[in-house]
Formats: structure tokens, C-alpha cells, sequence
């Protein structure tokens, strides 16, 4: 009896998904939990694994393809795996040998790449690849295509003496090329609640500085003892931003709050979204309950959710919710920005570049390791007073870490 191999359950936040890359192909043999498909949602990237041993059989869905929650994208015929017998071997097609050093075999190519194989009479074994597990790509070939002509192509005639030789920069070239590539799912529905996000609200931002000096001492101090303890956890500035954050949401619950229709909702609790960047597009992994994490909970799990996100180890759970966001601009160098609401939040801060700087101190100029902070609001729910308060607050934690562990 054939196994049904059906897409995840989606969450009612993800309507649909799109089939990115199929792992296996039609007669290929499987292994119980080997990855046989990734599906690319608006947040995640999600994987289908295998549920048992067996042979792929017809795949339903082809790569690109819309899909629902659990639709059925292709049978499997469940059974033992075993290697296949050397006679079997010397009788496969030559054209289905795998290139070399790629695992791809001819039928496994693209439409695409695979007449240009057949137009040109290529040996895919001579080419690399470049996409997901060494596929051979059309741009791979075309590159081959390419670099072969310009080595067998003849060396040109020497240009005659009367004629001047004009030399292009090096690293300049007078081609103009263009490269066009369809949006990935991700990019397209974060630029589409960007947008929503700039229309349907009354954004604006308002900008503080803050003295870093004392949060760098007391991690200069504490760091290596930090780190011994908490099991290689290192102490950076997120876990100092996200506590203060969640003393100055307590005290200005409009902040933490989100506007559902012609209602407001408080948030009785401090759910904190961290920005992480990824290759495929900026997320926001949510700290669940962050005002009962310390230091060390929060700086561990700020790393995890970095290192799974850069793997498209997240899940729809990890992004859902949250009620206030931190961005760190910062890291790229951004000495200042302003950072666009995660709807239906009516806040986000925005962190940047350390930087020294000339400040008057007592009537003394003193070199000070300074930092911009952003606070953009939602105007409908919170007025600018109530801003400009949240965010003197967060200053004044920072500036005076003790006031974190105090709740001062």
C-alpha cells in the first residue's frame, strides 16, 4: 500500500506555501526522517521528511507549484532499503550517471538546463554546480558554455603599430548585465506588510542617545565569569536592551499594546521579538515571557534563535505573536535609522552603532561611547509624551544597569 507523503499543517497565520525544491526524485530510495521536500511559506521554510523506509514514487506537486495545509504531494512505496545489486548498476543509462562531484543525474535537471544539456551536447560531469546539494543550474551552464568558448576561442590578431590599444580598468567590465529572478514567497510578504505597515499606520519616530560606558564596563568585568558559568553563554548588550525594555513596558503599557479593529488589547505580559537578518530576508523570533528571563536566558536564547534562524530551523510558533520588537542596526554599522513597525505592535526600538563621541559632562568635554536609540510608534494609540517617557526610561536602565535588577 502506497505511503502519502502530505504537506505540513499550516497555522491559520500562513494561508498557503510554494514547493522550493524537491530532495528526491520518482524511483529514488528513501530513508526513514531523510528530507524529501522544502516548502516555502511567508515566514519559514518547512521540511517534509520521510515517514519510513521505501522507494519514491510519482511526485504530484512540481517545484514552484502553490500548495494548501496538508495537501497531498506525492507516494512513496514503503519497504526495506537495500543497496542495489552491481548488475543494475552497469545497465543504468549513461545520460542518469551522476556529474561528478554534483550527485545530479541528467534526469534531474531543470527543463531549462536540461535542453540546454541536449542542445549543446554537454557532458554534465565537466560542469559544477552551483544551487541546493550541487544541482546543476541553467546559470551553471551557461557559465561552462562561456568559459569554454572564451579557451577555445583563437588568440586575436596583433592590432597593427599605427593603432592605439585602449585597455579596459582592471576589474572593469564594459558589459551591461542584468540578472532577473522571481521574488522568493518570504521577501514577497515581508515587503507587502512593510508596506501595509507604513499605509495603515500613523508611524513616527523619536530618537535619544544613550551612555553605553557603563553597560561596557560592567560587561568588560563580568564577561569571562559570565561566560564560565552560564556554559559558554556569552554576555552581550541584547540582554541589557531586552530588560530594560520590559521595566519601561510595565510602566507604559500603551506601548505594549496592539490595536485590533476599533479596539485596543494590553498585553499583561512582555513578549519581545528580536529582528534577525537571514539570506532570505529579515525575521522575528519572539522571547516568550521576557520580563521572568535573566540576563543569561535571554542572551542564550537571542543566540539560538539566531543560529536556527541562519539555518531555516525556525518554526511558524518561534515568529508568531509578540508584543514590542528590538532591532540592532547596529551590527552593520547603522549610526541611525528609522525602524519600521511590526504590525499589529505599536512599538519598536531601533539600536545602532557605538560610537565615541565629545560630550559635556559637569562642564567638562569627555570622550563617551555613545549610541542612538529610535523609538517608532503607532501615533493612533500612543502620543508623544508617552514615547519620549518610554524611551528616557530605557535610557536611564541602561546608563544605570543596577536600576534593571532593582526594577528602579
Amino acid at each position: 500500500m502506497a505511503i502519502e507523503i502530505k504537506a505540513p499543517t499550516f497555522p491559520e497565520s500562513v494561508a498557503d506555501g510554494e514547493v522550493a525544491t524537491w530532495h528526491k526524485q520518482a524511483g529514488d530510495t528513501v530513508r526513514r526522517d531523510e528530507l524529501l521536500v522544502e516548502i516555502e511559506t511567508d515566514k519559514v521554510v518547512l521540511e517534509v521528511p520521510a515517514p519510513a523506509d521505501g522507494v519514491m514514487g510519482e511526485i504530484l506537486v512540481q517545484e514552484g507549484e502553490t500548495i494548501t495545509s496538508e495537501q497531498l504531494l506525492a507516494t512513496m512505496a514503503p519497504g526495506a532499503v537495500a543497496a542495489e545489486p552491481a548488475e543494475a548498476k552497469e545497465e543504468a543509462p549513461a545520460a542518469a550517471a551522476p556529474a561528478a562531484g554534483t550527485g545530479v543525474s541528467a534526469d534531474q535537471l531543470g527543463p531549462a538546463a536540461r535542453q540546454l544539456v541536449e542542445e549543446h551536447k554537454l557532458d554534465i560531469a565537466e560542469i559544477t554546480g552551483t544551487g541546493k546539494n550541487g544541482r546543476i543550474t541553467k546559470e551553471d551552464i551557461l557559465k561552462y558554455l562561456k568559459t569554454r568558448d572564451e579557451t577555445s576561442a583563437p588568440a586575436p590578431a596583433p592590432a597593427p603599430k599605427a593603432e592605439a590599444v585602449v585597455e579596459e580598468p582592471a576589474g572593469y567590465s564594459s558589459e551591461r548585465v542584468e540578472r532577473r529572478v522571481p521574488m522568493t514567497r518570504m521577501r514577497a510578504k515581508i515587503a507587502e506588510r512593510l508596506l501595509d505597515a507604513t499605509n495603515d499606520t500613523a508611524m513616527l519616530t523619536t530618537f535619544n542617545e544613550v551612555n553605553m560606558a557603563p553597560v561596557m564596563a560592567l560587561r568588560s568585568k563580568y564577561k569571562d565569569q559570565f561566560e564560565k558559568t552560564h556554559n559558554g553563554t556569552r554576555l552581550g548588550f541584547m540582554g541589557f536592551f531586552v530588560k530594560a525594555c520590559c521595566e519601561a513596558l510595565k510602566r507604559f503599557p500603551a506601548v505594549n499594546a496592539s490595536i485590533d479593529g476599533n479596539d485596543v488589547v494590553y498585553h499583561g505580559y512582555q513578549d519581545i521579538g528580536v529582528a534577525v537578518s537571514t539570506e532570505n530576508g529579515l525575521v522575528v523570533p519572539v522571547l516568550r515571557d521576557a520580563d521572568f528571563m535573566s540576563l543569561a536566558d535571554v542572551e542564550a536564547a537571542v543566540a539560538d534563535m539566531g543560529r536556527r534562524a541562519r539555518d531555516n530551523k525556525l518554526t511558524i510558533e518561534d515568529m508568531t505573536g509578540g508584543t514590542f520588537t528590538v532591532t540592532n542596526g547596529g551590527v552593520f554599522g547603522s549610526l541611525m535609522s528609522t525602524p519600521i513597525l511590526n504590525p499589529p505592535q505599536t512599538g519598536i526600538l531601533g539600536m545602532h552603532k557605538i560610537q565615541e563621541r565629545p560630550m559635556a559632562v559637569d562642564g567638562q568635554v569627555v570622550i563617551l561611547p555613545m549610541m542612538y536609540l529610535a523609538l517608532s510608534y503607532d501615533h493612533r494609540l500612543i502620543d508623544g509624551k508617552t514615547a519620549v517617557q518610554f524611551l528616557v526610561a530605557v535610557k536611564d536602565l541602561i546608563e544605570d544597569p543596577a536600576r534593571i535588577l532593582l526594577q528602579l
